[in-house]
């Protein structure tokens, strides 16, 4: 099955390092209540209705050939900068194993460097058969609470830190990012047990990012007609905390990634 792209952002500087080229995959198995991406969701084509009536539609198909075409026109700057190509979505790992692999082996055979930016929540095959040509991973972790990760995103956590365990297993280098919901998941008992857990199961992070929740995109929803929920956005100082909580576990923590 050919995946649909919803979008592929070139001169992106915030999905690794250096310059590099985001595709972003659509289809994801969880519904986060905070997703500012919510086309990237479902895993079929839809239109977007503003609300002057213009209709927009939203994911087509891609071959391997043209997003391998797409992407390389940019290798002298991945080059130049250190960049190079993430995988983003929606889900990518949740996407058709044979197109993802391909295309993954493809960028590693031009010397590419090649992140995934994941949830977690794949096939652990799949995670353990795209880790040696992946470079780095972006993963999001969302709740420790099997609970909370649940009525937050509407499906389990269990292969979310199963997959974690595996990349660390794997020493793969991975860069975690946790969702910042004030009320929710930044008080200083909920932060404890994420960090003690991840020292428990001796998960090898080379980077936490703090991801503050923010409201941008919010009116996709409308023109999806779907129905969107708020939370409250975190202010600096609560922010501050965290990070200098986090900071007695692991050295190299930022606030935004």
């Amino acid at each position: 099955m050919i995946p649909n792209i919803f979008n592929i952002q070139h001169f992106s500087t915030h999905d690794g390092p250096g310059i590099r080229t985001t595709i972003f995959f659509k289809g994801c198995p969880l519904r986060c209540a905070w997703c500012h991406n919510p086309e990237s969701q479902l895993f079929t084509p839809e239109i977007m209705v503003d609300e002057n009536g213009v209709r927009e539609a939203v994911g087509r198909e891609y071959s391997v050939d043209e997003l391998i075409e797409d992407v390389t026109a940019d290798e002298m700057i991945y080059d130049q900068s250190g960049g190079g190509v993430t995988l983003s979505g929606g889900e990518v790992l949740s996407q058709d194993r044979g197109f993802i692999l391909e295309l993954v082996r493809r960028l590693a055979d031009r010397e590419i460097s090649i992140g995934i930016d994941t949830c977690g929540v794949a096939p652990t095959r799949m995670v353990e058969d795209i880790c040696d040509d992946a470079d780095f991973f972006l993963y999001d972790l969302k709740f420790i609470s099997n609970a909370l990760h649940k009525q937050h995103t509407g499906g389990s956590n269990h292969l979310v830190l199963r997959n974690l365990e595996v990349l660390s297993r794997r020493q793969a280098r991975i860069v975690l990012r946790l969702i910042m919901l004030p009320g929710i998941n930044m008080d200083k008992d909920t932060i404890e047990r994420t960090m003690l857990w991840l020292r428990t199961h001796d998960i090898a992070i080379e980077q936490i990012d703090l991801l503050p929740y923010h409201t941008y995109g919010m009116n996709k929803y409308a023109k999806l007609g779907r129905e969107v929920e708020y939370f409250e956005v975190p202010q600096e100082d609560e922010l501050a905390g965290v990070k200098t909580q986090i900071e007695r576990f692991y050295d190299n923590v930022t606030i935004g990634g």
